[in-house]
């Protein structure tokens, strides 16, 4: 059965000042079955999330995708578009914003073109058509981009496009439920409270407020 994310596809193609730190790097190394097992699928920890040098023009991400960071309302996702390549023409159910990192490419957002470069910002509102190509015959495009709330997998990596869309067309990449809640429901249910804890898992170790 196709996600619903595949048939949308238009064309195949982070106690106050001590919390804890998870510091995560950029692993450009092949993942099997497009999965990174050392990603949680679970909630995430109440916690900093910090990546180093994150939207630096010298790095490379090396990968067409990669899930960093998936959390109630957003997930964080770096992607590399190789020379002659390019996102592929879709819509998304969810708002998504996209910085430019690296090279330089042309976006289409709902029949309008913007030629796009490093520094460059994008909002694509959900349930808008958009397409990104690469349009350097010498570097790859890279970006970083935020889902709202999340799209994929929280252990995706996809070393292509074509191994991206085998996997969506499955049903293979599709965001866990508990991303997809209401802000109610997570109050409810202890997931979020305005207090900042605690948590009957304890992992965030801060104290109620007073």
């Amino acid at each position: 059965m196709l996600s619903l994310r595949s048939i949308a596809r238009v064309a195949p193609k982070v106690q106050p000042l001590h919390l804890p730190v998870t510091s995560r790097l950029l692993s450009t190394s092949p993942f099997r079955q497009g999965k990174d097992p050392k990603m949680s699928s679970q909630p995430p920890k109440h916690e900093l999330v910090y990546f180093k040098g994150l939207t630096s023009e010298v790095r490379a991400f090396g990968q067409f995708r990669k899930v960093l960071h998936t959390g109630l309302y957003s997930q964080l996702v770096s992607m590399e578009i190789p020379v002659g390549g390019d996102i592929g023409d879709e819509v998304h159910t969810v708002d998504q914003v996209l910085i430019f990192t690296s090279g330089e490419g042309k976006a289409t957002i709902a029949g309008k073109d913007q030629i796009v470069k490093a520094s460059d910002v994008v909002v694509v509102p959900a349930g808008t058509q958009h397409q990104f190509i690469n349009t350097s015959k010498t570097q790859p495009l890279e970006l970083v981009t935020v889902y709202s709330p999340a799209e994929h997998d929280p252990k995706t990596v996809h070393e292509t496009k074509e191994e991206g869309d085998e996997e969506e067309d499955a049903g293979k990449d599709e965001a866990p439920e508990w991303s997809q809640q209401s802000k109610d429901s997570n109050e409810k249910n202890g997931l979020v409270k305005e207090s900042g804890g605690p948590y009957q898992n304890g992992d965030d170790g801060r104290h109620e407020k007073k």
